[in-house]
């Protein structure tokens, strides 16, 4: 087992996925290069977004996977959360609704990737 693990997300433009995610997410980042940049999320996980593969980022494509942000608080914390994120103007793709797991609803940011809000597990 390694000693951390990182999610990449491929955006067009660095940091301005950065100023997204870090405003969104309410975190600054802990490495920054032109191109690549994380943020520290504990225990040796990190959430990065890399403009390395820009050419192959379009917000017209179809995104098959997401990064989750799992909230305590029930309902009415992801309620609350989807009001927030929805006042910074994000992109709604789909509306809080119940599921199997619980309350959720998913946002995207400018190159359309996927950003799903659930309950934690």
């Amino acid at each position: 087992m390694s000693d951390s693990i990182s999610f990449i997300v491929y955006v067009s433009d660095a940091p301005e996925a950065a100023r997204f995610y870090g405003d969104l997410l309410q975190l600054k980042p802990a490495f920054e290069t032109p191109r690549y940049i994380t943020f520290d999320l504990g225990g040796g996980t990190s959430l990065a977004v890399w403009s390395g593969e820009g050419e192959r980022v379009s917000p017209e494509l179809a995104r098959t996977s997401e990064v989750c942000l799992s909230l305590s608080g029930g309902a009415e914390a992801i309620d609350r959360r989807f009001e927030e994120w929805v006042g910074k103007g994000v992109r709604v793709v789909s509306e809080p609704r119940d599921e199997v797991f619980g309350r959720t609803f998913v946002v995207a940011d400018p190159d359309g990737n996927l950003i799903r809000v659930a309950p934690v597990d």
